[in-house]
Protein backbone atom coordinates (compact mmCIF):
# COMPACT_ATOMS: atom_id res chain seq x y z
CA UNK A 1 0.00 0.00 0.00
CA UNK A 2 1.63 3.39 -0.67
CA UNK A 3 2.41 5.37 2.05
CA UNK A 4 0.28 8.42 2.57
CA UNK A 5 -3.47 6.57 1.77
CA UNK A 6 -5.66 5.00 3.87
CA UNK A 7 -6.72 1.23 3.03
CA UNK A 8 -10.11 -0.13 2.93
CA UNK A 9 -9.59 -2.47 6.23
CA UNK A 10 -8.33 0.79 8.10
CA UNK A 11 -11.33 3.18 7.08
CA UNK A 12 -13.68 0.08 8.19
CA UNK A 13 -11.85 0.07 11.36
CA UNK A 14 -12.33 3.71 11.84
CA UNK A 15 -15.63 4.40 10.81
CA UNK A 16 -16.73 1.03 13.50
CA UNK A 17 -20.04 2.08 13.96
CA UNK A 18 -22.53 5.41 14.42
CA UNK A 19 -22.88 6.98 17.39
CA UNK A 20 -25.91 6.60 19.76
CA UNK A 21 -26.55 9.40 22.50
CA UNK A 22 -29.34 9.88 24.95
CA UNK A 23 -30.86 12.51 23.19
CA UNK A 24 -31.58 14.68 19.49
CA UNK A 25 -28.53 15.57 18.06
CA UNK A 26 -27.49 19.10 18.98
CA UNK A 27 -29.27 18.92 22.09
CA UNK A 28 -26.77 19.76 25.27
CA UNK A 29 -27.55 18.74 29.05
CA UNK A 30 -28.00 21.12 32.20
CA UNK A 31 -24.64 22.18 31.92
CA UNK A 32 -24.63 23.13 28.10
CA UNK A 33 -22.75 19.82 27.52
CA UNK A 34 -23.68 17.29 24.80
CA UNK A 35 -24.77 14.25 25.38
CA UNK A 36 -22.34 11.28 26.69
CA UNK A 37 -22.38 8.56 23.73
CA UNK A 38 -21.15 5.04 23.31
CA UNK A 39 -20.14 2.99 20.20
CA UNK A 40 -22.91 1.52 18.76
CA UNK A 41 -23.03 -0.24 15.11
CA UNK A 42 -25.07 0.46 12.41
CA UNK A 43 -28.53 -1.60 12.55
CA UNK A 44 -30.19 -2.94 9.80
CA UNK A 45 -31.90 -0.25 7.78
CA UNK A 46 -30.13 2.62 9.08
CA UNK A 47 -28.54 4.83 5.73
CA UNK A 48 -24.73 5.58 6.61
CA UNK A 49 -22.49 8.51 4.49
CA UNK A 50 -20.13 6.75 2.77
CA UNK A 51 -16.72 8.90 3.19
CA UNK A 52 -14.40 8.38 0.36
CA UNK A 53 -10.58 8.86 0.87
CA UNK A 54 -8.77 12.22 -0.84
CA UNK A 55 -5.39 10.97 -2.23
CA UNK A 56 -2.70 13.61 -0.33
CA UNK A 57 -0.87 16.14 -2.69
CA UNK A 58 2.38 15.49 -0.84
CA UNK A 59 3.62 11.97 -0.17
CA UNK A 60 4.92 11.07 3.49
CA UNK A 61 8.37 10.45 1.75
CA UNK A 62 8.44 13.51 0.63
CA UNK A 63 6.98 15.38 3.80
CA UNK A 64 9.13 13.55 6.31
CA UNK A 65 12.28 13.79 4.20
CA UNK A 66 11.63 17.31 4.46
CA UNK A 67 11.48 17.09 7.97
CA UNK A 68 14.66 14.61 8.87
CA UNK A 69 12.63 12.54 10.88
CA UNK A 70 9.94 9.92 11.03
CA UNK A 71 6.70 9.99 11.87
CA UNK A 72 5.47 7.26 14.73
CA UNK A 73 3.31 7.08 17.94
CA UNK A 74 4.11 6.23 21.51
CA UNK A 75 1.36 5.15 23.82
CA UNK A 76 1.74 4.89 27.60
CA UNK A 77 -0.82 3.24 29.30
CA UNK A 78 -1.47 2.12 32.71
CA UNK A 79 -2.81 2.81 36.26
CA UNK A 80 -4.42 6.25 37.27
CA UNK A 81 -1.74 7.93 38.64
CA UNK A 82 0.89 5.76 37.56
CA UNK A 83 3.16 8.53 35.82
CA UNK A 84 2.08 8.40 32.16
CA UNK A 85 1.85 11.89 31.74
CA UNK A 86 5.11 12.73 33.85
CA UNK A 87 6.69 10.58 31.47
CA UNK A 88 5.63 11.44 28.61
CA UNK A 89 5.51 15.15 29.12
CA UNK A 90 9.21 14.48 29.66
CA UNK A 91 9.89 12.76 26.54
CA UNK A 92 8.04 15.36 24.47
CA UNK A 93 10.16 18.40 26.10
CA UNK A 94 12.94 16.29 25.19
CA UNK A 95 12.68 16.10 21.43
CA UNK A 96 10.94 19.57 21.30
CA UNK A 97 13.94 21.17 22.58
CA UNK A 98 16.10 19.00 20.25
CA UNK A 99 14.70 20.19 16.85
CA UNK A 100 12.05 17.13 16.70
CA UNK A 101 8.67 17.53 16.25
CA UNK A 102 6.25 16.26 18.72
CA UNK A 103 2.87 16.69 20.77
CA UNK A 104 1.41 15.13 23.41
CA UNK A 105 -2.55 13.83 23.04
CA UNK A 106 -3.10 13.55 27.21
CA UNK A 107 -6.30 11.65 27.83
CA UNK A 108 -7.46 14.15 30.23
CA UNK A 109 -7.25 17.25 27.78
CA UNK A 110 -8.72 15.24 24.82
CA UNK A 111 -12.17 14.65 27.39
CA UNK A 112 -12.17 18.48 27.95
CA UNK A 113 -12.63 19.01 24.33
CA UNK A 114 -12.71 16.03 21.46
CA UNK A 115 -13.80 13.00 23.73
CA UNK A 116 -15.58 15.29 25.87
CA UNK A 117 -18.91 13.45 25.28
CA UNK A 118 -17.83 10.06 26.52
CA UNK A 119 -18.67 8.62 29.53
CA UNK A 120 -16.55 5.62 31.54
CA UNK A 121 -18.63 2.50 30.57
CA UNK A 122 -16.66 -0.33 28.63
CA UNK A 123 -18.17 1.04 24.91
CA UNK A 124 -17.42 4.79 25.61
CA UNK A 125 -13.55 3.58 26.66
CA UNK A 126 -13.69 2.09 23.61
CA UNK A 127 -14.19 4.90 21.78
CA UNK A 128 -12.13 7.26 23.60
CA UNK A 129 -9.47 5.01 22.37
CA UNK A 130 -10.53 4.66 19.11
CA UNK A 131 -10.59 7.89 18.43
CA UNK A 132 -7.29 8.98 19.88
CA UNK A 133 -5.64 6.52 17.94
CA UNK A 134 -6.94 7.60 14.85
CA UNK A 135 -5.98 11.43 15.80
CA UNK A 136 -2.43 10.05 16.76
CA UNK A 137 -2.00 8.53 13.22
CA UNK A 138 -2.50 11.33 11.61
CA UNK A 139 0.17 13.21 13.60
CA UNK A 140 2.33 10.30 12.83
CA UNK A 141 1.61 10.39 9.40
CA UNK A 142 2.47 14.07 9.35
CA UNK A 143 5.97 13.44 10.10
CA UNK A 144 5.52 14.08 13.97
CA UNK A 145 6.29 11.85 16.66
CA UNK A 146 2.50 11.59 19.06
CA UNK A 147 2.97 10.66 22.33
CA UNK A 148 -0.38 9.13 23.84
CA UNK A 149 -1.07 9.74 27.50
CA UNK A 150 -4.23 7.20 28.25
CA UNK A 151 -5.33 4.77 30.48
CA UNK A 152 -6.72 2.55 27.71
CA UNK A 153 -7.49 -0.41 30.61
CA UNK A 154 -8.77 -3.01 27.92
CA UNK A 155 -6.25 -5.02 25.82
CA UNK A 156 -7.97 -5.64 22.75
CA UNK A 157 -8.58 -1.76 22.44
CA UNK A 158 -4.64 -1.01 22.37
CA UNK A 159 -4.34 -3.96 20.27
CA UNK A 160 -7.24 -2.35 17.77
CA UNK A 161 -4.71 1.35 18.09
CA UNK A 162 -1.76 -0.95 17.37
CA UNK A 163 -3.79 -1.83 14.06
CA UNK A 164 -4.91 1.25 13.02
CA UNK A 165 -1.29 1.74 12.58
CA UNK A 166 -0.45 -0.92 10.98
CA UNK A 167 -2.35 -0.70 8.48
CA UNK A 168 -0.73 2.43 7.39
CA UNK A 169 3.25 1.03 8.01
CA UNK A 170 3.13 3.43 10.91
CA UNK A 171 5.46 2.39 13.71
CA UNK A 172 3.42 2.20 17.39
CA UNK A 173 5.23 1.52 20.33
CA UNK A 174 3.21 0.36 23.28
CA UNK A 175 4.98 1.49 26.44
CA UNK A 176 3.70 0.49 29.43
CA UNK A 177 4.23 2.45 33.07
CA UNK A 178 3.90 -0.62 35.64
CA UNK A 179 3.63 1.37 39.08
CA UNK A 180 1.46 -1.02 41.26
CA UNK A 181 -1.95 0.35 42.31
CA UNK A 182 -0.47 0.59 45.88
CA UNK A 183 1.99 3.27 44.67
CA UNK A 184 -0.66 4.73 42.61
CA UNK A 185 -2.82 4.95 45.48
CA UNK A 186 -0.55 6.67 47.53
CA UNK A 187 0.33 9.31 45.16
CA UNK A 188 -3.21 9.81 44.21
CA UNK A 189 -2.39 13.62 42.96
CA UNK A 190 -6.19 14.25 41.60
CA UNK A 191 -7.97 12.66 44.62
CA UNK A 192 -9.51 9.92 42.14
CA UNK A 193 -8.66 7.28 44.47
CA UNK A 194 -9.51 8.56 47.95
CA UNK A 195 -12.59 9.31 45.48
CA UNK A 196 -13.34 5.76 44.70
CA UNK A 197 -12.62 4.34 47.99
CA UNK A 198 -15.36 6.87 49.97
CA UNK A 199 -17.88 5.34 47.19
CA UNK A 200 -18.17 8.68 45.33
CA UNK A 201 -16.65 7.97 42.22
CA UNK A 202 -17.90 4.76 40.28
CA UNK A 203 -15.67 3.13 37.71
CA UNK A 204 -12.22 4.04 37.95
CA UNK A 205 -9.79 1.67 36.93
CA UNK A 206 -7.87 -0.58 39.27
CA UNK A 207 -10.66 -0.18 41.68
CA UNK A 208 -14.08 -0.40 40.31
CA UNK A 209 -13.00 -1.01 37.00
CA UNK A 210 -10.10 -3.60 35.42
CA UNK A 211 -7.26 -2.61 34.06
CA UNK A 212 -5.63 -5.83 31.88
CA UNK A 213 -1.44 -5.17 31.49
CA UNK A 214 -0.13 -5.44 27.91
CA UNK A 215 1.25 -9.18 27.48
CA UNK A 216 4.19 -7.73 25.42
CA UNK A 217 4.33 -4.03 25.40
CA UNK A 218 7.60 -2.45 23.71
CA UNK A 219 8.57 -0.99 26.77
CA UNK A 220 8.10 -1.32 30.63
CA UNK A 221 9.12 1.25 32.54
CA UNK A 222 7.57 3.07 36.27
CA UNK A 223 8.11 0.28 38.72
CA UNK A 224 9.79 2.54 40.55
CA UNK A 225 13.31 1.61 40.28
CA UNK A 226 14.16 4.31 38.55
CA UNK A 227 13.10 8.16 38.67
CA UNK A 228 10.73 9.95 36.09
CA UNK A 229 14.17 10.92 34.67
CA UNK A 230 15.43 7.70 34.55
CA UNK A 231 11.83 6.63 32.73
CA UNK A 232 12.17 9.32 30.22
CA UNK A 233 16.35 8.08 29.01
CA UNK A 234 14.73 4.57 28.61
CA UNK A 235 11.90 5.69 26.46
CA UNK A 236 14.26 7.82 24.46
CA UNK A 237 16.80 5.13 23.82
CA UNK A 238 14.00 2.89 22.90
CA UNK A 239 13.42 5.55 20.08
CA UNK A 240 16.92 5.79 18.89
CA UNK A 241 17.14 2.04 18.84
CA UNK A 242 14.09 1.95 16.72
CA UNK A 243 15.72 4.40 14.00
CA UNK A 244 12.87 6.60 14.72
CA UNK A 245 15.59 9.46 16.31
CA UNK A 246 19.00 9.43 15.03
CA UNK A 247 19.79 9.66 18.91
CA UNK A 248 19.04 10.45 22.25
CA UNK A 249 18.54 14.54 22.78
CA UNK A 250 20.54 16.14 25.26
CA UNK A 251 19.37 16.32 28.62
CA UNK A 252 17.63 19.47 28.91
CA UNK A 253 17.63 19.95 32.52
CA UNK A 254 21.09 19.27 32.72
CA UNK A 255 21.28 22.64 30.59
CA UNK A 256 19.08 24.74 32.49
CA UNK A 257 16.87 24.95 29.50
CA UNK A 258 13.90 23.62 31.38
CA UNK A 259 12.85 24.35 35.00
CA UNK A 260 12.89 21.80 37.89
CA UNK A 261 10.07 23.43 39.27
Amino acid sequence: MAPGRRSSAYNRAIVGGDHSDHGAAGTVDDRGRPPRVGLARAGAGERRHEAHQQSPGVTRALRWRALGQRGATLWFTGLPGAGKSTIAVGVEERLVLAGRSAFLLDGDNLRRGLNRDLGFEPTARRENVRRTAYVASLLAESGSIALVSLVSPYAADRRAAAALHRAEDLPFVEVFVDAPLELCERRDPKGLYARARAGELADLTGVGAPYEPPREPDLVIGQGATTAAGDVEQVLALLAARGLIASRPADAYARGAISSS
